[in-house]
């Protein structure tokens, strides 16, 4: 087995959930199951095979579960392994710093826009997963 070495702890988590979009999805995760597509319109702006790679090393760490079902169209889905909700914790802290961080700058005269959850309707996103 090859042996790693960390100067801090940090440095473990950030290996797991570094990157622009790890902490993202697993926001996403952590309200529930979601299946590809509805990733995707989560978070608009990552590519498919970005969305895909990023899936898999977050499979590959035990951190999520995916679940095939055997129809057509595939379906697929994701979700948080028991593992994987240890980290709620740490991701609603990022959020919180995050909302703070934002309304700290919007304060200084930053245009800047938060979309919640809530402010995006279900019905407007086309579901095709």
């Amino acid at each position: 087995m090859k042996q790693a070495i960390y100067n801090i702890g940090v440095e473990a988590t950030m290996r797991i959930i570094g990157g622009k979009w790890k902490p993202i999805i697993l926001c996403h995760l952590k309200h529930g199951t979601m299946r590809t597509g509805q990733l995707r319109r989560a978070i608009p702006n990552i590519t498919q095979k970005m969305l895909t790679q990023q899936l898999r090393e977050l499979e590959d760490d035990g951190i999520i579960t995916r679940k095939v079902y055997n129809q057509i169209p595939p379906k697929v889905e994701y979700s948080l392994t028991d593992y994987g909700h240890s980290l709620n914790k740490i991701l609603e802290e990022l959020c919180v710093w995050g909302e703070n961080d934002i309304e700290m700058r919007k304060q200084k005269g930053e245009n800047i826009i938060l979309l919640n959850k809530e402010d995006v309707s279900n019905d407007a996103l086309p579901y095709a997963d």
